[in-house]
Parts: C-alpha cells; sequence; structure tokens
C-alpha cells in the first residue's frame, strides 16, 4: 500500500488483516493459531506502531512482527510438554472445506508445507504477502542474496511437487 502515510489504524488492519493471516496460516499451519498470530501483531502495532517513522514500511513492519512473534512461540512451546494444537487440529479441520476457493488454497497450502522449511518462508512471503525481496530479506534479517538463492531453489521444489500431484491426480 503506497499511502500508508495518511492511514489510520482501521485502514491498517482493514488492507491487511487477510494478508497477515494468510501468512501467520502458511507458518502455523493452524488457523487458531494464524488468528492469534494475526490478532497479536496488530496489538503489538496499537502499541509500538507509532515508532514506525516512514509510514511507507508498515506492510514490512506487520510481517516482521508476525514473524518474530511466531518464533516467540515455537521457542515458547519447544520449552514446554505441548501436544493441544495437534489435538486441535484433529478435531477441528478447515472452516469451509466444501467452497473450491477454499479448496484451490489449502492444495497450494497443502504444497508450500511440502516444500523443505528454510525455503518455506521466503516463498509464502514472495507469492503469498507479494513482498519484494528486499522486503523479505528485512523481514527474515537474511541477506539478500540468501533470498534469492532461497527462492529459487523453493520454487523448484515447489514446481516439483504440483508436477507430482498433478501426476497422482491424473
Amino acid at each position: 500500500m503506497n499511502d500508508s502515510d495518511n492511514l489510520n489504524f482501521e485502514d491498517i488492519v482493514s488492507a491487511y488483516y487477510q494478508p497477515l493471516y494468510r501468512f501467520g496460516y502458511s507458518l502455523a499451519k493452524n488457523e487458531h493459531e494464524a488468528g492469534d498470530l494475526t490478532q497479536q501483531t496488530f496489538f503489538i502495532y496499537a502499541k509500538k506502531g507509532g515508532s514506525v517513522r516512514d509510514k511507507s514500511k508498515v506492510k514490512s513492519w506487520l510481517f516482521t512482527t508476525l514473524y518474530r512473534e511466531f518464533l516467540r512461540r515455537r521457542r515458547k512451546d519447544n520449552r514446554m510438554d505441548h501436544y493441544e494444537p495437534d489435538m486441535l487440529e484433529a478435531a477441528g479441520g478447515t472452516v469451509e472445506p466444501h467452497i473450491r476457493r477454499h479448496l484451490d488454497a489449502n492444495l497450494a497450502l497443502e504444497a508450500l508445507a511440502e516444500v523443505d522449511k528454510v525455503y518455506r518462508q521466503p516463498l509464502a512471503l514472495f507469492y503469498m504477502k507479494d513482498l519484494s525481496y528486499k522486503e523479505i530479506a528485512e523481514t527474515l534479517d537474511v541477506p539478500i542474496g540468501t533470498i534469492m538463492s532461497r527462492l529459487s531453489r523453493g520454487k523448484a521444489q515447489l514446481r516439483d511437487i504440483f508436477k507430482r500431484k498433478e501426476s497422482e491426480t491424473a
């Protein structure tokens, strides 16, 4: 969004809620956790967003914050004997599996989930969040050359996965 300078909090939530939720889902593989990550990101923005000096950087600030919150939760979960999300996923399923666009999105997310983890996050930011290489590098705190390499290898893996899935259904 180029007019970030003129956006208020409601406009920012309206503009970025869905993309942030999809990114959270691509990381967490769980609808509830994705919603929590998104809400937490906006909560943090409400508290600290005023410190973002360049309003054109709101988008990357939000995605970086969500990603860091995801990592923080993973570290916390790794320290605890935590099995509840697996039980929730088994009992919950998807919200609207009968709607075609959700099925297509789920298939894409399933394919993305099969990509090696190191390539998955840059791919999700590139395809689902429409971030530039530079924004992805800033979000993941990785050099841009590394991002370019990971995207190239990740795209190759994704192509192979789609080819395999296509041959399985044919």
